[in-house]
């Protein structure tokens, strides 16, 4: 009999792609992109169902439907303590807002940490549910993203076009 807890996934077609969704018994663990950077497999012990993340899901609709700002679901990333950090600050960014690396790693008071706070960001296992697309330069320059700068840009557009009340204007912000 085997001690490992039990890890299930699913999928989520979404405007950006499908989405791999992870989560455990104490939460949502990770969220993946079918492109970009970061894409994984489902590991040999992992169960495939949809019951353990109907919640995930249904709330990752609604934000793509633009009827949801915050999204309100156990979470259990796993990461060191500077990481959970970052992404739990990465969560206090509002709605349609973008901050730089230097402003994050200002609101986690440790402003010489730039480099390293890029870094955690880039290794957020919960992308759009804990907003790392939401971090941007210091310029106002779009910069990596695990779902690749295209989707980053998607993502971006979109919430201004609902934070603004022109879902429809997504279109026209996208290059």
């Amino acid at each position: 009999m085997s001690n490992i807890a039990p890890i299930w996934y699913d999928e989520l077609p979404t405007p950006i792609g499908t989405l791999r969704l992870v989560a455990d018994e104490q939460g949502l663990r990770e969220v993946w992109f079918e492109q970009g950077r970061h894409q994984k497999a489902p590991q040999s012990h992992w169960q495939r169902a949809s019951e353990p993340l109907a919640q995930a899901r249904q709330q990752l609709m609604e934000y793509f439907a633009g009827e949801r700002q915050h999204f309100d679901l156990p979470l259990h990333p796993q990461g060191t303590p500077f990481q959970l950090k970052v992404w739990w600050e990465l969560a206090c960014i509002p709605y349609g807002v973008t901050i730089s690396y230097g402003e994050l790693a200002r609101r986690i008071e440790q402003p010489q940490a730039v480099r390293a706070v890029g870094a955690a960001n880039g290794r957020n296992p919960l992308p759009i549910v804990l907003p790392c697309h939401r971090v941007i330069g210091s310029d106002g320059s779009l910069t990596g993203f695990g779902g690749g700068l295209p989707t980053k840009r998607y993502l971006l557009s979109m919430e201004d076009g609902v934070a603004h009340g022109d879902l429809f204007g997504v279109a026209r912000h996208i290059s």
